[in-house]
């Protein structure tokens, strides 16, 4: 009798062990995985700003190569290294698969020189609208958010790339140097063109 008891709470403690690692090692829903980035990015991705970059929109390749480039560190950041650690390639995905669903915002009301945006949109027409289309709203361009993301995230972004700590592609490169040649205070305007929020 004794030993039909013993086994009975053997059975039930390891059927409850079972359960619970079962539910430990799930894998979270994409959505469950986008909560965790709304404290910083704003609710389904929609930052506020004024340095946080909205993920609203961006396509699914960019948002998990910038993921892994944080995660591995190949990608200069301030906090998101350490954040990406903690997450798994397929939780990039899912992640990925949630923000790629929401629409772009752009976050409105900051502050911009009109000349200067006037002339950055000229600027980003010559030099950047083969990659960043609509102004770098286009998911399809796999390259991220310009137009109406956060104005000192633009700022800090333009910085990495100018002084090499933020890799580019050659193309990239190549037309960013020369512009830059051509009008040394060509970040600026562009990040005031991006900041207006407008095409």
């Amino acid at each position: 009798m004794k030993r039909k008891v013993i086994l009975k709470y053997v059975v039930i403690a390891g059927a409850l062990i079972l359960i619970g690692q079962q539910t430990t090692l799930a894998t979270p829903t994409a959505k469950m995985l986008a909560y965790t980035c709304a404290g910083c990015h704003g609710t389904n991705g929609a930052s506020n700003g004024p340095a946080i970059p909205s993920l609203a929109g961006l396509s699914k390749p960019y948002l998990v190569e910038s993921m892994e480039s944080y995660k591995d560190g190949s990608r200069v950041s301030t906090i998101m290294d350490r954040i990406a650690k903690g997450y798994s390639k397929k939780e990039f995905e899912l992640m990925g698969d949630f923000f790629a669903k929401q629409k772009v915002h752009k976050i409105s009301k900051q502050k911009f020189n009109k000349a200067s945006a006037k002339a950055g949109k000229k600027l980003h027409n010559k030099y950047c609208k083969k990659c960043h289309e609509s102004g770098g709203t286009n998911p399809e361009d796999d390259a991220g958010q310009l137009l109406g993301n956060a104005r000192l995230y633009l700022e800090y972004t333009f910085e990495d790339l100018t002084d090499k700590s933020r890799s580019m592609d050659k193309k990239m490169t190549k037309k960013m140097k020369k512009m830059l040649k051509k009008d040394p205070k060509a970040s600026v305007k562009l990040i005031d063109y991006y900041s207006k929020g407008e095409k």
